[in-house]
């Protein structure tokens, strides 16, 4: 059974410590700080992120399910990623579970911290990840 996600003291922790090597510059290439505009508050909000590379194209994926971000960002379907000094606004479309199967099949063998959060094993068929999918966003970036 997969770990449910909590943000508590030392997720809150490590994400401090991410955000500061990002903001750096200093973290993997594919790691950036997402922020989103609050959907009630309209206060910027910023998290890391891990962003995946498929085909040419750019995937932004919630691995822990229907976060904040992941709220906020279906709201405004704009957002602003950052790594180092460079900054790009980009737009998201969020795609249906049947494509955002192998993308998360892709995610979870590339980002090895994430699998103990999914039922389906990293060397599963696409088709568990389309179960997956159903509780886990994906959105394609759109510049």
């Amino acid at each position: 059974m997969a770990k449910k996600y909590e943000l508590g003291f030392v997720r809150k922790m490590i994400n401090n410590m991410m955000t500061g090597r990002i903001a750096k510059g200093k973290a993997q290439e594919n790691m950036y700080l997402l922020t989103t505009l609050g959907r009630k508050s309209g206060l910027e909000r910023t998290t890391p992120v891990t962003l995946l590379n498929r085909g040419g194209l750019r995937y932004l994926v919630a691995p822990y399910g229907e976060v904040g971000w992941v709220h906020n960002l279906r709201a405004s379907g704009l957002a602003e990623l950052s790594q180092g000094g460079s900054k790009e606004e980009i737009g998201v479309e969020e795609l249906g579970v049947e494509a955002a199967a192998p993308v998360l099949k892709q995610y979870v063998q590339e980002v090895k911290v994430v699998r103990s959060f999914f039922d389906a094993d990293h060397d599963a068929p696409e088709s568990e990840f389309v179960i997956e999918a159903a509780t886990r966003p994906v959105f394609q970036i759109k510049v």
